[in-house]
């Protein structure tokens, strides 16, 4: 959480975090910031003091109200640095970069570096600013970065964020199903307006429902058909026409506006009726997900229940990544992720990751099983998203039935 930094930063040995770009669709700046509309900004965080965060005049009033000290480009003296750079930009951000450093009193040691910018300027601006202060180190960080460690687990705040998404993701989801079960059918074809209903079409719908909610789709929904659902993350084909009993995988995976916090959500579909062998996989899914997600429990390692549901699949004679790493039949992703300001975070729950991913009180995660077989042209997962409350409990994030088969209506 976000009040464990300063502890990490100690516990890493760095000195100070610096990070770059703009406020939205910048998940580490959102993290810290709350996220804003502006671009381009230079934010210090020194462990006792107030973070320093440098924007553009033009977007001051986008930037939070408190716990910041904020300066502007003109408060740094951007036109005057430019002209004694000869108009350099990126050097006159070097210089700027160096009077937020000297009024932290940042002087010398690691600085670890985040942020989604254009990597060339940034090496640039860093390599000019090394050497106005070369007794800073900027330093690499892994996967389990500070911002990392301290993000993977959430405060009431956030989790308030990410189950009212889960909310706005089933209302849309639920709209999606009420308009499939409502379209004329010829034979076995759904019709909108005459002409054969397509993935292109409900896509359409989809995004135009979660704009209405306000929230974003930045990683695109997958709705797939047929032998495109026993391809895990096919998008779908645009003019792929819905038919009934065929396999839809949806999931749906929206944020807040800005690149804030996601959702993650999958169900399988049949419209109409299932054929007899897509619901023996469907049950075999559901039954490991009900089994798994009872089985989850706090301080225990993830991958756990990786292997636990590659045994149960495997006991139903399914090929999975734990005896054959490069099958595309069978069950061939892992079981969960965590969620966050990121779609795909930590807590990992591959059989290949470390073994540091414990599940502890605010760590959100998915739980999503699945089976495919393209040949057979039909795939099933199942995905709900669960956080862990303060007293180990886990708790689903947004309830939706279950349900294979949806009845036509009309």
């Amino acid at each position: 959480m976000k009040k464990d930094l300063d502890a990490l930063m100690k516990q890493e040995g760095l000195d100070g975090l610096l990070i770059l770009g703009d406020g939205h669709h910048n998940p580490a700046m959102v993290y810290l910031t709350g996220g804003g509309h502006f671009t381009d900004a230079i934010l210090l965080v020194k462990a006792g003091i107030e973070p320093l965060l440098c924007v553009n005049p033009l977007e001051r009033e986008a930037v939070p109200e408190s716990g910041f000290q904020v300066f502007t480009f003109a408060d740094l003296h951007f036109f005057d640095l430019m002209k004694e750079q000869n108009g350099d930009l990126l050097r006159t951000e070097a210089y700027m970069m160096k009077q937020l450093f000297e009024k932290a009193d940042l002087l010398k040691g690691r600085v670890a570096v985040a942020g989604i910018v254009e990597i060339g300027k940034e090496l640039s601006v860093l390599n000019t600013f090394g050497k106005l202060m070369p007794e800073i180190e900027f330093v690499h960080e892994s996967e389990r970065s500070v911002l990392n460690l301290a993000r993977v687990t959430k405060d009431r705040v956030e989790l308030d964020r990410i189950v009212r998404m889960g909310n706005v993701t089933t209302r849309v989801v639920s709209k999606t199903a009420e308009f499939l079960q409502t379209r004329r059918v010829k034979g076995d074809t759904l019709y909108q307006d005459g002409k054969p209903l397509t993935i292109g079409d409900v896509k359409n719908r989809i995004n135009l429902w979660l704009a209405e909610e306000g929230v974003e789709n930045p990683e695109d929904t997958i709705f797939s058909i047929g032998r495109d659902s026993a391809i895990g993350h096919s998008a779908g084909t645009p003019t792929d026409v819905i038919t009934l009993g065929k396999t839809i995988v949806f999931d749906i995976d929206p944020c807040e506006k800005g690149g804030g916090y996601f959702y993650d959500f999958t169900r399988t579909w049949c419209l109409g009726y299932a054929p007899e062998e897509v619901q023996t996989l469907y049950n075999q899914v559901r039954q490991v997900y009900e089994t798994i997600v009872p089985a989850i429990k706090v301080g225990t390692i993830c991958k756990e229940f990786q292997v636990m549901t590659c045994n149960m699949f495997e006991k139903m004679g399914h090929p999975t990544m734990q005896t054959n790493k490069s099958t595309e039949d069978g069950y061939n992703h892992s079981l969960g992720h965590g969620l966050g300001l990121n779609v795909h975070e930590a807590p990992w729950f591959s059989t290949f990751v470390s073994a540091d991913d414990i599940l502890a009180p605010g760590m959100v995660f998915t739980v999503e099983p699945g089976l495919y077989y393209p040949d057979k042209g039909m795939g099933v997962r199942l995905e709900d998203t669960y956080y862990v409350d303060e007293d180990g409990s886990m708790v689903l994030c947004a309830e939706y039935p279950l349900d294979l088969i949806l009845p036509m209506k009309g």
